[in-house]
């Protein structure tokens, strides 16, 4: 299912970080430099490698867009990029000049936090460059973090092993610790796992650490109620310290990279072992999924980075859909309730129970049905009930068809014949999305936030993808 395509060896010491945009590679090292590689064909761009940094790089990313591009270095600097240009856009200094571990983009790219050696965590305005707020953790240096899908919380891992929720303001609304060895990486699942009342989110964290382990989280936030950070299991596979965790853009994988020189491919509904990865030959220090296809990069202190592809032929949709290979209609209660605590619903699995709602009963439910007969209050959950009926449907639908999920359009549900990205990171058809837009809706279809911008760029590899997809099971 996952075939090593292409190996690059450019960097002179160990890779320290990774990063994808729809169209571009980038890689950072403690050789100081950063670089840029087309995904089309993994050449490299003639302005890379990017040079600034007087010290070893830790961490770069893209902006949502993907026209922006951040690095951050022990020469205690953060700087902003052209991502096409290769042309530095500013250096902002972290206050104290401590060495910067880690940076990360707010999902409508209005700011970058930075999180520092000193546990010193700033949150720059990612427009004017100038600082809009920072905190400080006291236990450690800060050396991971991940804002939330809806932009509201900014979680921040320390070496200490705390974990740290920040609100939109820079205010610590929680801390705990997490792993008690120290945290290596968090990452947040890009979907929210139910919608509930309004004003409510729910999100899946990852955290690993120097404890050989991946904790899995539940994070809940309202204005009225508040916050709370939520235990749920952990993973272990690895048998040495991890040093780098994160979702697949649909949030149904999750990689993580150790000290043990492996890669460990994680399927989220099940949290099972789907594949490990054993080409690099020391620690596995960093991994990213490309956002809307199906490529994986990690990177290594062996200085090369591994870009492996998922087979076209067998494309991965996630653990629930090998059940739905089996038919919905065919689930028992059992299946159901599986299926409740992945939508993140496992408080109406006793509900469902009750009233001995297998795969056939669960695809008749209406909203009527969820109010009248399981007696179920909340209009907010009805509602997500029903949206998530719906797409197990879609699925099933996609799935008798034949055609791979990723190659058909949120809008329109049939297959792609022009795929551009828009600035929520989705790929949609492109006139359907121009049309969405020409109807004054700032929204994206897939997470109804306001859009950070009304480009839309050609998504060149997903369109190939589509075409060679084409050819071999269409006549």
């Amino acid at each position: 299912m996952v075939k090593l395509i292409h190996t690059l060896a450019d960097h002179g010491d160990d890779v320290s970080c990774c990063a994808f945009s729809s169209s571009l590679l980038a890689t950072c090292s403690l050789d100081k430099t950063i670089r840029l590689y087309s995904l089309s064909d993994f050449a490299e761009l003639p302005h890379s490698p990017l040079k600034f940094h007087t010290y070893a790089v830790h961490c770069c990313c893209f902006s949502p867009s993907g026209h922006i591009l951040a690095s951050c270095s022990t020469d205690g600097t953060t700087v902003l990029w052209g991502a096409h240009s290769g042309q530095p856009l500013a250096v902002m200094e972290q206050p104290g000049g401590s060495p910067v571990r880690v940076c990360c983009f707010s999902p409508d790219s209005t700011y970058l936090a930075s999180g520092a050696a000193d546990g010193s965590v700033v949150l720059w305005n990612a427009q004017s460059y100038k600082l809009y707020r920072c905190g400080s953790v006291k236990d450690g240096s800060l050396v991971a973090c991940a804002f939330s899908p809806d932009g509201s919380l900014l979680v921040t891992g320390s070496s200490g092993g705390d974990l740290t929720v920040w609100d939109d303001r820079m205010r610590c609304l929680h801390s705990e610790k997490a792993h008690d060895l120290g945290i290596t990486c968090c990452d947040f699942a890009p979907q929210p796992l139910s919608g509930g009342e309004q004003g409510f989110q729910r999100y899946r964290l990852a955290s690993c650490g120097q404890d050989c382990e991946i904790k899995l989280w539940f994070v809940s936030f309202t204005r009225a109620l508040g916050f709370e950070l939520k235990y749920k299991s952990t993973l272990r596979g690895h048998c040495a310290p991890i040093l780098t965790c994160v979702f697949s853009h649909d949030g149904q994988m999750l990689v993580s990279g150790s000290v043990d020189k492996s890669v460990i491919i994680y399927d989220i509904a099940t949290q099972s072992v789907l594949h490990t990865l054993t080409q690099h030959t020391r620690y596995v220090t960093t991994c990213a999924f490309a956002p809307n296809t199906l490529l994986l990069a990690t990177g290594s202190m062996d200085k090369t980075v591994n870009i492996w592809q998922f087979d076209l032929e067998t494309p991965y949709q996630g653990g629930m859909n090998d059940q739905l290979k089996q038919l919905v209609e065919d689930w028992s209660e059992e299946d159901v309730s599986t299926w409740l605590r992945t939508q993140g619903l496992e408080d109406l699995i006793g509900i469902f129970q009750m009233n001995n709602i297998d795969g056939k009963e669960l695809l008749q439910l209406t909203k009527e049905s969820l109010a009248g007969d399981l007696k179920i209050e909340s209009l907010g959950l009805r509602s997500k009930v029903m949206r998530s009926i719906e797409e197990l449907r879609t699925k099933m639908d996609s799935l008798s068809s034949g055609i791979p999920d990723e190659f058909i359009c949120p809008i329109t549900r049939e297959l792609m014949k022009d795929p551009v990205i828009a600035s929520d990171g989705y790929s949609y058809e492109r006139e359907a999305m121009e049309n969405w837009i020409h109807k004054k809706k700032r929204t994206s279809p897939m997470t109804n936030l306001v859009l950070p911008s009304l480009i839309l760029t050609p998504n060149r590899t997903l369109k190939m993808a589509i075409n060679r997809w084409q050819e071999t099971h269409q006549k």
